[in-house]
């Protein structure tokens, strides 16, 4: 048996999950996921909270809570939410863990005795008016290299770089500038691992060309040893005697999380978590914004450790959510949180919207109310909502819903049959290559055929044919029920129950979506329309909230 460990990149622990955070990770993991468990693969989607770094400790401090207490409570209110939106995590946990914490001190003692880390005295920027160092998120300034400004020191959220020095530096507490002082940090050799970067991105054939050419060029440009420690008191201790109570970069520890949480959820299970790893597809989903973190840091701190646990075989990376063309800005208001999206409409319309808009690119993509309420109405309700309908609607009421026998097949009989033995075929290449957004619309011309060849065959009429088409489109709502299950669970799963047959959609073959598996005879439950239509004056309402 095949198996398989995805993960996504970790939600930072300090603040609500909104539609920018779901579109380009986490429904892209679960859909593949879904996919993986339909094909028989043992895979298991594990994710965590990432509880550390600045933001987190800045925001505790606003809310007059412990970092302790602050973490906790997103932890439960994320995974709350990324449940309610049909995300099947089998590990949700949580890198301030007794676990990661002890799985990192372990990596950073290996990384250590390998010669890969090195305490160097540097200079640091502090505030005289806060009386505190300021790491990463305290400060914010001008990105040397591409002059974008309001970026954070660690890393430029526009051109995707981990800057050397930012320029024009302000406290982001007090808004001063801040002088530079003297302190002692521990550095990563990341120049250590130029050759076997270069080595693992040439051979990884299932990097995607474009991340990977980019990530190539910044070696060449050179790259810099990294600052791993920071003056601050929330995050893992650096293990070590004189370690000045300092602790590690968020970025050190959170995708070490991916590990140690992976190797509690399967020993807990019974399963040797290590050996699991080992032999498993190994997939990381993430956003453009952190491929310096996944495609450098990452691989270099395993091959670091002797490659203990396998490098990624798959990076998924996909573009940034604008909203109505602007970018996502919770200050200004200008987001839609995923809590208050699904008290508005089901998930299954959301995940339906953004695999459509989300390419396997990192293009930025754009969530525009008018266009969700356009395609939930023409492509979700109008194409395939109505021809389940239609197809087990008219069986139902003609002939009691009872599955007849075929007579002769013509042309279009023998056309539409061939649609469904080959849409396992098609479905599953579009699936193994991430292209989720072209599966799915795969699915639409497969709904969109039957939709003609029942309009053509008029079965209404009770002429020759009739039989072959009732017993032929109630086959194609089995293949769509089974086919769609990843991306919308909850709406293949009352599609399988109209169809009265046995067990969970969730649980059929994948292949079997090509199977004529309902037989004369067999009874339909009951049948009612899938999906309600999205008003245009509710879209107008929501639209007018945005920025308010």
């Amino acid at each position: 048996m095949k198996r398989a460990i995805v993960t996504s990149a970790l939600p930072y622990a300090n603040g609500e999950i909104h539609l920018g955070h779901v579109a380009s990770t986490y429904l892209p993991a679960d859909i593949t996921t879904r996919f993986l468990k339909a094909t028989g693969t043992e895979a298991y989607y594990v994710c965590a909270s990432d509880d550390y770094g600045t933001p987190i400790l800045i925001q505790a401090e606003k809310e007059k809570k412990t970092p302790e207490e602050y973490v906790k409570i997103w932890n439960k209110r994320d995974y709350e939410d990324f449940t309610s939106f049909g995300i099947g995590f089998d590990f949700f946990y949580r890198t301030s863990s007794p676990e990661n914490i002890s799985f990192v001190q372990d990596t950073f003692k290996k990384l250590l005795a390998n010669g890969h880390i090195y305490e160097q005295e540097i200079i640091q920027f502090y505030c005289k008016v806060d009386k505190k160092f300021l790491p990463d998120r305290y400060v914010i300034g001008r990105c040397p290299y591409c002059k974008a400004e309001d970026q954070y020191s660690d890393l430029c959220e526009k051109c995707g770089r981990v800057p050397q020095e930012i320029e024009d530096p302000k406290c982001s507490i007090c808004k001063n500038p801040p002088t530079k002082e003297k302190t002692k940090h521990y550095f990563f050799k990341l120049t250590n691992f130029v050759n076997e970067l270069n080595q693992w991105l040439e051979e990884d054939s299932h990097l995607q060309k474009d991340v990977k050419k980019y990530v190539q060029n910044w070696i060449k440009d050179g790259l810099v040893d990294w600052d791993i420690t920071r003056d601050i008191k929330w995050g893992v201790p650096i293990p070590l005697d004189g370690a000045r109570g300092q602790v590690f970069y968020g970025w050190f520890d959170n995708h070490l999380a991916y590990i140690s949480s992976a190797l509690k959820f399967l020993d807990e299970r019974g399963v040797d978590g290590k050996e699991f790893w080992n032999s498993a597809d190994i997939y990381h989903f993430i956003g453009k914004d952190i491929v310096y973190h996944h495609y450098l840091f990452l691989p270099a701190m395993r091959i670091g450790i002797k490659k203990e646990y396998k490098l990624p075989d798959y990076i998924p990376t996909r573009g940034h959510l604008m909203l109505q063309s602007k970018k996502i800005s919770k200050s200004r208001n200008w987001y839609i949180g995923l809590k208050d999206f699904l008290q508005i409409y089901p998930a299954d319309y959301l995940r339906f919207y953004l695999t459509l808009i989300t390419p396997y690119s990192q293009d930025d993509l754009n969530f525009d109310w008018d266009e969700f309420y356009a395609r939930i109405n023409s492509e979700l309700i109008g194409n395939v909502g109505n021809f389940v309908n239609r197809a087990l609607g008219f069986t139902k009421k003609t002939i009691g819903g009872i599955i007849p026998s075929m007579d002769d097949l013509d042309a279009a009989d023998k056309e539409a049959q061939n649609k469904i033995k080959n849409l396992a075929g098609e479905m599953t290449q579009l699936m193994e290559e991430n292209n989720l957004d072209r599966a799915l619309k795969k699915i639409l011309e497969f709904s969109a055929h039957f939709n003609q060849y029942f309009q053509k065959k008029e079965p209404w009429k009770g002429g020759r044919g009739t039989n072959n088409c009732i017993f032929i489109s109630v086959n194609a709502v089995r293949s769509i029920a089974i086919s769609l299950y990843p991306f919308l669970p909850d709406s293949s799963q009352k599609i399988w129950s109209q169809l009265n047959l046995r067990g969970k959609v969730s649980e059929q073959p994948w292949s079997s979506m090509s199977d004529i598996a309902i037989n004369q005879g067999h009874t339909l439950g009951e049948s009612s329309p899938l999906f309600k239509k999205v008003e245009a004056e509710d879209v107008k309402v929501h639209k007018s909230k945005l920025g308010q």
